[in-house]
């Protein structure tokens, strides 16, 4: 009962700050809150506090605070038993609502967030604009006409909403700090939302400056103020060079080169460091705060990762398929647990030192406490050298192959499995969307046998192009074909797109892939196992430690710096002080008080994890490496049930009207991982027949949809 009441505590604590944070946003442009504002800044100038201490500790610790109790809250979560019962009032929010080729699935909650955060630009616009041209006032550098004035100060305006979409910006690509997580929401879902925020924000800053230039040029002082660094005030060659750099970052991001080119669009991205800096110089320390909380969260975040990745693990063995798939065996700490469809992001320093890349978990902690396992498919030239890689020792005659040295971050994943609340479940996969899937049966064999609840009825759909990909079913081929018990009902249903055969079963095409090249590594030199993130309490007490850090070499910097006055200076001498000191002063202290505060946190996380090591993780030994045998796949009769089509797509329309006939389910849990138009075509039946959609039918099934992505 105390935990209990201790959570609901910290779910209203954390609402509170929300909305906190958010009347922060909704007052900020109004008048009373300028005048306000300015008169807490003047009574705090002259102390040590100051007005820096107050504009972090008002625009920026409350996001930093909200991911503080949120980790608090997870911990607890953790600490209790897993709950199986559905959460049907929210499913209802999470169905799709719409459904389009440009915008993808939308769920309703999803509609409600973003209308919100588009009344929120549209107030911000509003407001700021009708005081522009209410208190209309000419630049003393510039001549202009009237009109021209009241354009540059839209033009500025649309500035301040590149600025609301960057304070969001970096907090739906939080992985270990994931405030996303309280929602149920993974960070490889909630990426689609840092694509949303980072086009809004180009798309603004772009206006925003294509505006101002277009002022300059017809007022003839373009030359003048394109390379100007002020030494007060907005410093116009940092704002652009921050512009060319978010254009650069965002067009090496869009699909057709991230998908082709990830190798640019990956070294790219990490131009954001270039971006956030000459954007602090050329917005100013007051604005910055207001967007601070999501870089602070990030770095933090970043630091952490790091840390966590660090030391290396090596391959224990690995599989290569036939469809050029590579299985990789990863040694675990035993008491690391992770839910079914988590995932990792792996480095293989002898491929590339700095490129990482998400996948899958194949396998299940709850079935295979020692190992954990990942399956990759050869699509581009990171994978393609990790399989000449491996089917290189594999063709050696070396007696013992040599050690493959691989980082890893992660597992990422939602702790709770909501999944196996329904009575029944459709997993529909493509191609090596399959993947998450693995890990969801082996979990429900699990659950069947510890006696939990667990859907009684699955049906598998399995779209591919060649028949060989089914292969990839070969780590779960003994639960399609040991349907023994009458608790566990698998159907599975293959699809072959692009080839031409008949007469061929699901049996005699699982017998003709079923042998799986395998091959196992040295694990002589020292490694650790995978041992997993640091506690949520231990991210929080380091958000907090690295918070105060921060806090405090902020008003010590500015108190040796940035001199202020006396208490009863008067105003003439405080305009004197503030022109005297450059705005890029106050900038670079936030920048050494920020890195200070990392280092700082950096030595912390560092004991932290070598305690951790040196108490509880071994070093790998021969004992935890298991030669893999391939299964041997006899059962006649109970591949009878599983079907095959060739030269064909699933009928979804048909599958979704006789899904409730054979489940026999009321719920039933609609998961797909696939292309984007397997998902919205899923989505759209989905949406058809879900019971929300059906008020007034009764004992109608009801469809929950879920989507998960393998790729990013």
């Amino acid at each position: 009962m105390a935990e209990t009441a201790l959570l609901n505590v910290l779910i209203v604590l954390m609402i509170l700050i929300c909305a906190g944070w958010v009347s922060l946003w909704l007052l900020k442009p109004t008048e009373m809150w300028t005048r306000k504002w300015k008169e807490a800044e003047d009574r705090l100038r002259p102390t040590f506090f100051g007005y820096y201490g107050l504009n972090f500790v008002v625009l920026t610790f409350p996001v930093i605070a909200l991911a503080i109790v949120g980790s608090v809250y997870l911990n607890l979560q953790l600490r209790k038993t897993r709950r199986r019962q559905g959460r049907k009032a929210f499913s209802a929010f999470s169905n799709p609502v719409v459904v389009n080729t440009l915008l993808g699935t939308l769920s309703a909650l999803e509609i409600l967030v973003v209308s919100l955060f588009v009344l929120l630009l549209a107030w911000t616009f509003y407001a700021r604009v009708s005081n522009d041209v209410k208190n209309l006032m000419p630049v003393k550098s510039l001549k202009l006409k009237r009109w021209q004035l009241t354009y540059l100060r839209i033009a500025t305006r649309f500035g301040l909403l590149a600025e609301a979409c960057l304070a969001l910006l970096l907090l739906p690509i939080l992985r270990g700090l994931a405030l996303f997580r309280l929602l149920g929401i993974q960070f490889e879902a909630s990426v689609r939302y840092h694509i949303w925020l980072g086009t809004a924000m180009i798309s603004f800053a772009f206006v925003h400056a294509a505006s101002t230039l277009f002022i300059w040029g017809v007022s003839h002082y373009i030359q003048d103020e394109i390379g100007k660094w002020q030494k007060t005030g907005r410093i116009y060659l940092a704002g652009e060079v921050a512009l060319v750099t978010g254009l650069i970052i965002w067009i090496t991001a869009l699909p057709q080169i991230r998908r082709k080119r990830f190798e640019i669009f990956y070294y790219t991205h990490h131009l954001y460091l270039v971006f956030l800096v000459f954007f602090l110089f050329h917005a100013g320390d007051r604005h910055f705060y207001m967007v601070f909380p999501g870089i602070f969260l990030f770095g933090l975040d970043k630091l952490l990762r790091i840390i966590q990745s660090r030391p290396e693990t090596c391959i224990l063995s690995a599989k290569i398929f036939p469809n050029k798939a590579i299985e990789l065996i990863l040694p675990k700490d035993p008491k690391l647990m992770y839910a079914p469809t988590s995932v990792i992001f792996v480095k293989i320093p002898s491929i590339s030192k700095f490129q990482w890349h998400s996948f899958s978990i194949t396998s299940s902690s709850s079935v295979d406490d020692q190992t954990l396992s990942v399956i990759i498919k050869c699509q581009g030239s990171w994978t393609s050298s990790l399989y000449n890689l491996i089917n290189t020792e594999l063709e050696s005659d070396a007696d013992q192959m040599k050690s493959i040295p691989i980082a890893v971050e992660g597992p990422y994943g939602h702790p709770s499995t909501d999944f196996l609340r329904y009575d029944s479940l459709l997993l529909i996969a493509g191609g090596v969307g399959i993947t998450p899937f693995l890990s969801i049966l082996q979990e429900v064999t699990s659950a069947q046998q510890s006696g939990n609840k667990f859907p009684t009825r699955i049906q598998l759909i399995y779209v591919v192009k060649k028949s060989q990909d089914v292969c990839l079913l070969n780590s779960i081929s003994h639960l399609i074909l040991d349907q023994s018990t009458d608790q566990f009902h698998l159907k599975l249903k293959v699809f072959v797109t692009q080839e031409h055969q008949s007469g061929t079963t699901v049996r005699e095409l699982l017998n003709e892939y079923s042998q799986v090249e395998a091959v196992d590594f040295c694990t002589d030199s020292p490694s650790y196992a995978i041992h997993g993130l640091e506690s949520y309490l231990v991210m929080a007490v380091i958000a907090g430690l690295s918070s105060i850090v921060f806090l405090v070499f902020l008003m010590f910097l500015s108190h040796i710096f940035v001199p202020n006055l006396k208490i009863k200076a008067s105003a003439k001498a405080s305009k004197a002080s503030k022109e005297k000191n450059p705005s890029w002063v106050a900038d670079l202290i936030i920048l050494s008080s920020f890195f200070i505060a990392i280092v700082c946190s950096s030595l912390v996380a560092l004991i932290v994890r070598w305690r951790r090591l040196k108490k509880e993780t071994p070093q790998i030994s021969e004992k935890h490496v298991k030669s893999w045998q391939p299964s041997s796949i006899e059962a006649e009769g109970a591949l009878e049930k599983h079907e095959i089509h060739f030269t064909g797509r699933p009928n979804f329309q048909d599958i979704f009207r006789e899904l409730p006939t054979e489940t026999g389910g009321s719920d039933i849990g609609v998961i797909v991982c696939g292309p984007e138009t397997m998902k919205e075509s899923v989505a759209l039946f989905c949406r058809q027949k879900s019971q929300c959609f059906n008020i007034g039918a009764k004992k109608k099934a009801s469809f929950s949809f879920h989507s998960l992505n393998f790729t990013l």
